[in-house]
């Protein structure tokens, strides 16, 4: 497992430094919007923390695809405080999704287009090949290990909070990019572009953790 964490650490901070001289790695903070609805410029990020509300507060670290855990304990969170008596108005779950899961915040369409169940290393569970969809935001019958789990379209709509880290996507396709002889930029607004709406895109996924903790958010990592 170490050693697994080692080479991803490795090709993370080999990928930063192929990417870093992009002009998009600095300006990504004033980067226009995305055409979906409610996803926020990066440096309203701090406004959209202002959503945060009630009594129950938690931050999920996703930094890793872990079988999908940072959407799924963000379920668990809303199901465990309605069984003690609060109401979902009275409770926020957010998911911060980073480093290797920042694919859950992107529209399927990246997924086959770009390969990114290989590229990060998440298998469809019918076929245990890699996925060629995103199967978190809208789940089908046996993504999750519990059938009654909701997905991230409908966990937004109770009032759960997902955001991913911009300089994960700057880099990823930085390396994606490499990998398919193309222009880092254009695959980086093609990914800025698909991310799924509602879901905000945020500086960093450790600023926003950060953020969130200063918003009264308990911390829980998520990843594996």
């Amino acid at each position: 497992m170490e050693h697994t964490n080692v080479n991803s650490r490795r090709k993370f901070l080999g990928a930063l430094a192929a990417t870093a001289s992009l002009s998009s790695l600095g300006t990504a903070v004033m980067a226009e919007e995305s055409h979906d609805h409610g996803t926020k410029l990066i440096h309203e990020a701090d406004e959209w923390f202002k959503n945060v509300k009630g009594s129950h507060r938690i931050v999920y670290d996703g930094s890793t695809p872990h079988d999908g855990f940072a959407i799924l304990w963000n379920w668990a969170f809303y199901l465990s405080n309605n069984q003690t008596g609060s109401a979902d108005s009275d409770i926020t779950a957010m998911s911060v999704l980073r480093h290797n899961a920042i694919p859950f915040a992107l529209k399927s369409e990246l997924w086959e287009k770009y390969n990114l169940g290989e590229l990060f290393g998440i298998n469809d569970q019918k076929t245990q090949k890699p996925s060629l969809r995103n199967p978190y935001f809208e789940p089908q019958e046996g993504d999750f290990p519990v059938p009654i789990v909701q997905g991230i379209k409908d966990l937004q709509a109770r009032g759960a909070m997902f955001c991913v880290c911009d300089l994960a996507l700057n880099v990823y396709s930085g390396a994606k990019a490499q990998q398919i002889g193309a222009d880092p930029k254009t695959v980086y607004e093609d990914w800025k572009s698909g991310v799924l709406p509602g879901i905000q895109v945020v500086p960093s996924g450790v600023w926003a953790l950060g953020r969130a903790q200063e918003h009264g958010c308990g911390y829980i990592f998520a990843g594996n």
